[in-house]
């Protein structure tokens, strides 16, 4: 089917560009596009449940958890 688009300047010189790179037309670039976007849609959302640690305990006293060296010495990890 046929269609007329407006599109902006400086996006349809960067998706020409594109389609030259990828040996495609600008055609099968828009549709491709559309299909993504249309797929993403479509796509249902799957919350999962993490689980939590209800135990006691932590991290050893003055053990900095932000410092990546000291977290993988104390785990025997080096």
């Amino acid at each position: 089917m046929k269609t007329t688009l407006n599109l902006n300047d400086a996006l349809l010189i960067e998706a020409k560009a594109l389609a030259v790179q990828q040996r495609t037309s600008l055609t099968r670039l828009i549709e491709e596009g559309l299909q993504l976007r249309l797929r993403a849609r479509k796509a249902p959302v799957r919350r999962i449940r993490l689980p939590i640690h209800q135990g006691k305990g932590g991290l050893v006293a003055g053990l900095d958890p932000s410092n990546n060296r000291a977290m993988l010495d104390a785990a025997g990890d080096k």
